[in-house]
């Protein structure tokens, strides 16, 4: 051995010293040469913008981790092109969140979330949720699903044997819908919030409603296909969160109203407003001494917000305790719109509930959450929005946004 080369064996191993430390501290991760396999699911990934797009041909991203503070939420709502729907990604998107809306435009309307196509953080997607879709996102609000009696009732023959998940229906779309998004939520543990309703308490026996009451629905009658689909998502939701430790949260909604209602769904409120508005007698069935509770949209948008941010899981019932008949409506509604107008009584259709009343004394306790919105104060904010929809009279008219408050 040379003397030159004994003199660089220092030299040598302080170079192998660092090296190792660096590979230690950096380590170098092989990328897989095997195939993924091959997913029979819709798969739609978001990458958070402040982080850069790597060109790579794998499909997957990294989540960043939940603990990260100051980073902006991500979102799915299904059925976000909806009244309500969109009326939340308003809010989220407000709130500085990226927002996916998962809409198969059934009852939903492009136009309603429009305004948000050129904004880096909404996503629009058309795709029906009783087929899988895979995202990355830390919230997953589900809304998705025909709510008002026209599109629930339109064919009940469907409704009644898409349990064999042949044919579209709320039945499909309350079960199936269900357990893709629950399904979702375990995968990527998200944190899962379900719109339920009011009608699964039925015409119910105990007035008001509170959370504990199991409620009297009718399994076979024309409105059990709303009513126990809705009560089955409630179950699988809770099976979820036991079973799977997925964090849900469940809202039990009450009668909602507010601009971008549809105009023609058989929905109380935007009947009597749309009637009166093209100077059609108001229909009323029945006696019209029915009751029903009124929230104006925003309300409810503030309650689904504090309850998927909040702690505990529901159920809670997200409503307007102001009770009203049908005729006290129709008075109402008279004032706002044309004093004139008429009222025409029909016979009542099956299976109405005779009285709906919600006790939110639960939200107010746990969510801090109540309505302030009175129905003689919100309801001319949805003349106004509806009259531009029916005559494109822009006088005293609302965008719709929540923004009017």
């Amino acid at each position: 051995m040379s003397r030159a080369f004994r003199n660089r064996i220092p030299f040598l191993l302080v170079g192998i010293a660092i090296s190792a430390l660096f590979f230690h501290t950096f380590p170098i991760v092989a990328d897989s040469s095997e195939p993924s396999a091959t997913l029979p699911t819709r798969r739609v990934l978001l990458e958070d913008s402040s982080y850069a797009t790597k060109a790579t041909s794998k499909p997957d991203v990294v989540r960043v981790p939940g603990g990260v503070k100051g980073r902006r939420k991500r979102i799915v709502v299904t059925g976000g092109a909806g009244f309500v729907g969109s009326h939340l990604v308003d809010r989220l998107i407000e709130r500085g969140d990226s927002v996916i809306v998962i809409d198969n435009m059934f009852t939903g309307r492009k136009e309603n979330v429009l305004h948000h196509l050129r904004n880096p953080n909404f996503e629009l997607i058309r795709h029906d949720v009783v087929e899988p879709i895979l995202l990355e996102v830390d919230q997953i609000y589900h809304l998705a699903c025909p709510a008002s009696p026209v599109h629930y009732k339109y064919n009940p023959v469907k409704t009644i044997i898409s349990f064999l998940k042949s044919l579209p229906s709320v039945h499909k779309t309350n079960v199936m819908g269900t357990l893709n998004m629950l399904g979702l939520a375990k995968r990527i543990n998200a944190r899962f919030l379900l719109t339920s309703t009011s009608e699964v308490y039925g015409d119910p026996l105990q007035h008001p409603q509170v959370e504990t009451y199991w409620g009297n629905v009718n399994p076979i009658g024309v409105r059990s296909c709303y009513d126990e689909g809705k009560r089955v998502a409630e179950t699988l939701s809770m099976d979820y969160h036991r079973g799977a430790g997925i964090e849900v949260r469940i809202a039990r909604i009450f009668n909602t109203y507010g601009p971008r209602m549809s105009i023609d769904d058989g929905r109380v409120v935007s009947n009597f407003v749309a009637q009166a508005l093209r100077k059609e007698p108001m229909t009323v069935y029945g006696d019209g001494k029915q009751t029903r509770s009124f929230q104006f949209v925003s309300d409810l948008v503030e309650g689904l917000m504090r309850l998927m941010e909040g702690d505990h899981v529901g159920p809670f019932n997200l409503g307007n305790p102001g009770e009203f008949t049908m005729l006290e409506l129709a008075q109402v509604v008279q004032e706002t719109i044309d004093k004139n107008a008429k009222i025409e009584f029909r016979p009542n259709t099956e299976d109405d509930p005779h009285k709906r009343k919600p006790d939110i004394s639960k939200a107010k306790e746990l969510l801090g959450w109540q309505p302030t919105v009175s129905l003689r104060e919100g309801l001319p904010r949805m003349v106004s929005d509806f009259r531009q929809r029916l005559f494109g009279d822009s006088k005293g008219s609302l965008d719709g946004s929540l923004s009017a408050e």
